[in-house]
């Protein structure tokens, strides 16, 4: 992907779940620092299984990295608890948000700063400029989170991990469940971070349309493998990806009735070669 050494790099690692389910079978990707790079497939392809991989939080769903390694600014992490690969700069967002429900916003981010050795004063300005950031929560700061939207609990989790002060954030189906609008706000907000804090994204999602739009570079998994990857403006051009991703097809076959009849015969035999 770069010829400059990855921020984060994922090396053929493998995923078994009770110790007999394969998940993952041999998933390799980079991530370079400063950019945002999105993990594609549809459910059920091993998306949020490699996010916690990476993150360590599989032991918690009675899963376990069987081959590969994992490195985070050049040094392996494998081994790492999810509270020590915090402390080195590397968190993940859960998919379904999964805020506190009984806190107020405010003190849903501020439970982000706990991992931290900082000054009151030192919080108070970091949660100042997460509202900047996010200027629906500082509306709705004193609300319990149980009774925000979708959206704001959305950006609640983000906002949250911000307060770590994350180098690369796990971004982990952000668009689900939220309205369209909703979805472009969290996303441009997520470019923002990228962009003005030099946050790396490592995001999984089902919505190849709107993470193609906002990533530098694209992984597509199926069935526990990676498919296809290659930089975001030229996925997003592949005829295969329009195809079956984002739901433009250009081929004249009228007989053609399903996407597994073809997933068989044009493009697996090409992609898993």
């Amino acid at each position: 992907m770069s010829t400059q050494t990855p921020f984060l790099s994922v090396n053929n690692i493998e995923v078994i779940y009770d110790h007999v389910i394969l998940v993952l079978k041999g998933v390799s990707l980079e991530v370079p620092k400063g950019k945002v790079v999105a993990l594609l497939g549809a459910n059920g392809a091993g998306k949020s299984t490699t996010l916690k991989a990476i993150s360590n939080l599989l032991h918690a769903e009675r899963g376990d990295v069987t081959k590969g390694t994992i490195h985070y600014k050049q040094d392996r992490v494998d081994n790492l608890s999810p509270n020590q690969l915090v402390k080195r700069g590397l968190i993940q967002v859960m998919e379904g948000r999964h805020c506190f429900a009984h806190l107020t916003i405010e003190d849903n981010l501020l439970t982000g700063a706990f991992t931290r050795v900082a000054s009151q004063a030192e919080i108070r300005d970091d949660l100042e400029k997460i509202y900047n950031f996010f200027p629906r929560l500082k509306t709705r700061r004193k609300s319990q989170a149980a009774y925000t939207s979708g959206g704001e609990q959305q950006m609640c989790a983000i906002g949250r991990a911000m307060m770590a002060r994350p180098e690369m954030i796990l971004l982990d189906e952000p668009s689900m469940g939220l309205a369209p609008q909703i979805v472009e706000e969290v996303f441009e907000i997520v470019k923002n971070l990228n962009q003005k804090e030099n946050v790396s994204f490592l995001l999984a999602e089902q919505n190849t349309m709107i993470a193609l739009k906002y990533s530098d570079y694209g992984y597509i998994l199926e069935n526990g493998r990676v498919v296809m990857d290659g930089e975001a403006e030229a996925l997003k051009n592949n005829e295969d990806v329009k195809e079956f991703y984002l739901g433009i097809s250009t081929s004249d076959d009228a007989q053609r009735k399903s996407f597994k009849d073809v997933k068989s015969y044009r493009r697996r035999k090409r992609w898993l070669s």
